[in-house]
Parts: structure tokens; sequence; C-alpha cells
């Protein structure tokens, strides 16, 4: 609060938020009422369902947050008869990495090939050239999927080198997608859950965000762009992922090579809008705090339980649901980069979705969308606003209708 004062501002979230696609706090808390009273609308209709669970079971207690996802996980099977289990022998992990190469080729023309004259820094990573349709050389594309003792948790992109220009020279790009997934073991090749299946169709999204920059300078190339915006580009490739015409090319049992049945395909869509309510609400929480936190004016002592239950009544969270980090646990926000910008991850939901439903209206490889998905947002990196560039694609500004109806909330 002290530096944004003295540098002209009201609010550390003022300073912040200039930069980014929200530009003011208060567009911030405008869009994130629009989709916390559906949510909170739903979260309790599912409070009532598990309710009724516990009830039919014999018990007499009051569902309270600690019971939620142990609830949750009981409905979901009853309802939609659909364990992870089931799933996984049509997730092998070449697989679905080879249907992720499928969309990026039939999206924009882009081919990967394998090479093995390429150095690798570990045994475990594979290294593919990345080609246009006619054969012009993109970058190098490095995957590096499985656990090692001197290797951090999660899954992330990083650029070895970021595309450019220097001296007219033009400067590839070497993009690396790292993660975590259980390597191969009992003569079973690595087999993924769904949850994962996301993750690398995720970050193969920040990869191609990398890979098809078309910029001069390097601080501006690629994924260097405002916080709310660089989301958008890994959650969008999400979409194709359980896309039925996407996972009848990679989802083919590892024994058999038995396309995944329709039978499964319409379970995992019909629990794709499960318990978003509670997800929804959860997340939400955190940004009101994070956004009640960094639009304070004036740096003084303040009691923190005080402060976060005054935060939460105001938004009317209801009982069963807490949020999702107490405050002096909220790494994301006071010393990892999000201050004022938690709401970045559902702010891209909402681009994501709206730009997927370009798509949708017409079909999911569209050659003219893709090329203008392309050359507007991928290629341009930081180079402009992303709002410019965004309806630059989309035609006009994102609206939160598509992500409403894809989480169930409309």
């Amino acid at each position: 609060v002290k530096r944004a004062n003295l540098l002209g501002y009201k609010t550390h979230a003022d300073y912040v938020l200039e930069n980014n696609m929200a530009k003011k706090p208060e567009n911030v808390y405008k869009f994130l009422e629009q989709l916390w009273k559906p949510a909170l609308k739903m979260a309790k209709g599912e409070v009532k369902e598990l309710q009724e669970m516990i009830s039919k079971e014999g018990h007499d207690f009051k569902l309270q947050p600690w019971d939620w996802w142990y609830y949750a996980e009981k409905l979901k099977k009853a309802k939609y008869a659909l364990d992870e289990e089931m799933l996984r022998p049509y997730f092998k992990l070449e697989n679905v990495r080879e249907g992720a190469f499928s969309v990026a080729n039939k999206l924009f023309g882009i081919q990967f090939i394998e090479r093995k004259d390429i150095p690798k820094y570990h045994e475990d990573a594979r290294v593919f050239e990345v080609k246009e349709a006619d054969g012009s050389h993109i970058g190098i594309f490095y995957t590096d999927f499985f656990p090692r003792a001197s290797k951090r948790g999660g899954a992330w992109m990083n650029s070895f080198r970021k595309q450019s220009r220097l001296h007219g020279k033009e400067i590839y790009p070497v993009i690396t997608n790292n993660g975590n997934f259980s390597k191969p073991t009992g003569g079973k090749p690595a087999l993924i859950s769904s949850e994962e299946v996301l993750t690398l169709f995720h970050e193969f999204g920040h990869g191609l965000h990398g890979l098809l920059s078309d910029c001069t300078y390097n601080r501006l190339s690629g994924t260097s762009v405002s916080r709310d915006f660089v989301e958008m580009q890994s959650q969008i490739m999400e979409n194709w992922a359980f896309e039925p015409e996407v996972l009848k090319m990679y989802a083919k049992h590892y024994e058999t090579g038995e396309v995944i049945p329709q039978e499964l395909i319409d379970k995992l869509e019909k629990a794709s809008q499960f318990n978003q309510g509670f997800v929804t609400v959860e997340y939400m929480a955190a940004c009101f705090l994070d956004m009640d936190w960094h639009t304070l004016s004036e740096a003084k002592e303040m009691d923190v339980d005080e402060f976060e239950e005054a935060s939460m009544n105001k938004i009317g969270l209801i009982p069963e649901i807490v949020v999702r980090y107490k405050s002096p646990y909220f790494n994301h926000i006071f010393s990892g980069g999000y201050a004022s910008g938690y709401y970045s991850y559902i702010w891209a939901e909402v681009l994501d979705a709206d730009a997927f439903q370009a798509f949708k209206e017409t079909s999911l490889f569209d050659q003219k969308t893709a090329q203008s998905f392309r050359e507007n947002i991928l290629e341009r990196g930081g180079t402009e606003d992303p709002m410019v560039l965004y309806k630059r694609f989309r035609g006009a500004e994102p609206k939160v209708e598509a992500l409403l109806k894809k989480r169930g909330l409309n």
C-alpha cells in the first residue's frame, strides 16, 4: 500500500491492475459478482444433495467443510457410475501426447517430428522438431513427463530460448513441457488420469504460445503477456481434450487398441458439471479475499481472523464451504506474484470458454478460426493490449455466458 501511495495510486490493486486486462479493481469485483451469484446458488443445491445422502446413511449430523469431498465422491459414483480406473486404461501417456500433437496439426497444420540426434539433459526427456506444413522450421519442443529426485513437483512450461529477431536474424524457440506423471510400472505403460490428461493439454497450450510466437523483441514474445491473459492460451486447449471427436483420435485401450466406448464418453460428459458450485465458490471466495486485502488504502495493523470473517460475510459464503486459503497460508498473493491477481484463473476461463465457442459455432477444427487465433493471439505475445488482440480474434469483448454454460451455472 505504501509503495502504491508513493506512486500516486489509491491502493495496491490500482497499481497492479493498470497493466492487466481488468484495468481497475471495480472491474474485477463486477466480474466476480457475475459468477458468484449463480455459483453460490448451485453450491447451496449441492449442500442439499450431500445432506440428503448423510441422512440416508442414517446419520444425523450437519454437513461440515471437512465432510464435503468424502460425500461428493460417493455421490458422484452413485449418480454417474464413473470411476477413474475405468478411464485410465484409455489414457496411455504417449497416446495422449500424440492426441495433443494431432489437435495442433489439425488446427495449425504444424508437425511434431521426434529427433534422436539432438542432445537431451535427461534420459526421460523426448525431443521434437516442430515444422510448418511446408516443412519449414518453427522450433524445438522437449517433453519431460516423469518425476525424479532432482525435479520439483507439478507441471509447467518453460522456454530454454524464446522466439525473437536480432539484427535481422530469426531466433527460433526452444520450449519444454514438464510434468510428474507416474512412470511405467509392472509391465504396464504410463497410464494417466483424466485430470492429468487436462494437465497435459494445458501445458501444451502454453508450449504452443511459445512455439508459434512471431515477435521481434524477446521481452514481448511468447508467454510474456499480462497475468490475466497468459492462462487463456493454455486453458483453451483443455476444451479439445474431451471432445468426442478428439477422444476417438487418441483414447485407445493400452492392451487391445479399442477406441474408448461411447458409454464412457457419455459418462465423462455428464459428470463434467458435477460439484461445480463448490469448486467455483471455494476458489472465488479466495479471489474476493485477495481483492479485499489489496484494496486497503492505508497500511495499518489488523486482526486477520476478523478481516477474513468480514470479507466472507460480505459475500454470503455458506458455512459448509471455507475459503481455499487462510491469509497466512495464501502464498499466491503475498509472495507468489498474484497480489490482486488471483482472479486471473477464472478470468482466463471466461476468455477460453468464449474463444472456444468461436470453434463450436463453426467446427472443431475450422481453419479460418484457427488461423485467426494463431495470428491474433498466439503469435502476438505482449506486443499489444490483450483486449485489443482478443477483440480482433473474436469480434467483441468476452462474455461470461459460455463459462456459465460450461460449468452448468446457467
